[in-house]
Formats: C-alpha cells, structure tokens, sequence
C-alpha cells in the first residue's frame, strides 16, 4: 500500500489475470485462494482482499494515472467460475470511465512488436516490481527499468483502445452466456 500510495503514475502490463487495482473483491478473492493453495501460506485471503480493494480506492484521487494493458486472454481465463467471471468483465466495462485510467486490451490475434513475457508493473519510472510464480522481484536499475519501459510501449502498439477494446470485453462477456 506504501509503494501504491506514492506512485503517481504507473504502468501495469497483466498478459493472464486481471490486474490487481481493477479486481471485484470476488475475483480477488479466488485469486488469493489459488495463491494460498499453490504456496500453501497461511490462509490470510480476508485480509488480502482488503488490502487490495483498498488499494484500488486509491483510483482517480491525488492526480495518479494508471495505464494498464491487459491480454484478451486475461479476459478468458476462469477465476471463480462463470459469476465472478461476470463480474469481473463488468467491473472492466466500467474501469473504461476511470478518471486516470486508461484501459488497453490486447487483441488475441494482434501482431506483438515484443515477446508477451510476464506480469510487471512501474512506477514512477523509478522501480519495476514483476510477478512470478516464485520471487517477485524488485528493479531499481535504471538499465532494468529502462527495459521495461521499452517492452511496455511495443506492447502497448498492440494494444486496443475505447470502443474497440470495450467490445472486446463486451464479446468475452457475452461468451459466458
């Protein structure tokens, strides 16, 4: 929450799941539950749900702009079943309206300028934290950062913006019956 806080700007690429700060507390919750079976961790799944809503309360206040690209499959992939799925592409549709978000989908069949790679996020142009399914990472150097930097805006030319992305998550919606 500190790191999240004092971000003013960030960038968050999520090529398989949604990204965190855009979750229904549903969806969180059933990504904490596969968290804490493949780790086997101590269940704190309530108290991660908490701190992940709390950090995406934190949208639209303090002048914070998040550009956040998500793969089409990331739409597709069954966390919590068909009515947290819903839900989730619901809380999608409406993330588009987010005041300082700016949502990208990136179209399955879309040509990359870039391998997809993983999960990462920057922030501030300062630090890149990567999810993995071990460590997590943490990149300070500017080498590093700039590297991201450079992935994330081949990734982002492949991206799709406003209606043409929202249909996306509208047909992804509509595939669940």
């Amino acid at each position: 929450m500190d790191l999240v806080s004092k971000t003013k700007e960030s960038k968050n690429y999520c090529p398989e799941v949604v990204w965190g700060n855009l979750q229904t507390p549903e969806y969180v919750r059933a990504m904490l539950r596969l968290v804490v079976s493949f780790l086997e961790t101590p269940d704190d799944v309530e108290a991660g749900v908490r701190a992940r809503t709390a950090r995406a309360e934190l949208i639209g206040k303090g002048g914070r702009v998040y550009h956040v690209l998500l793969c089409q499959e990331a739409l597709r992939k069954n966390i919590g079943g068909t009515d947290v799925m819903r839900g989730q592409l619901n809380r999608l549709l409406e993330s588009f309206e987010l005041p300082g978000v700016t949502l990208g989908i990136i179209p399955d069949r879309a040509l990359l300028a870039v391998f997809p790679g993983h999960s990462f996020g920057i922030f501030d142009g300062k630090r890149v934290e990567l999810e993995l399914f071990g460590d997590s990472p943490t990149h300070t150097d500017q080498k590093q950062i700039d590297r991201y930097e450079k992935a994330f805006g081949l990734l982002e030319q492949s991206a799709v913006y406003g209606e043409e992305a929202k249909s996306i998550v509208r047909s992804e919606l509509e595939a669940l019956g």
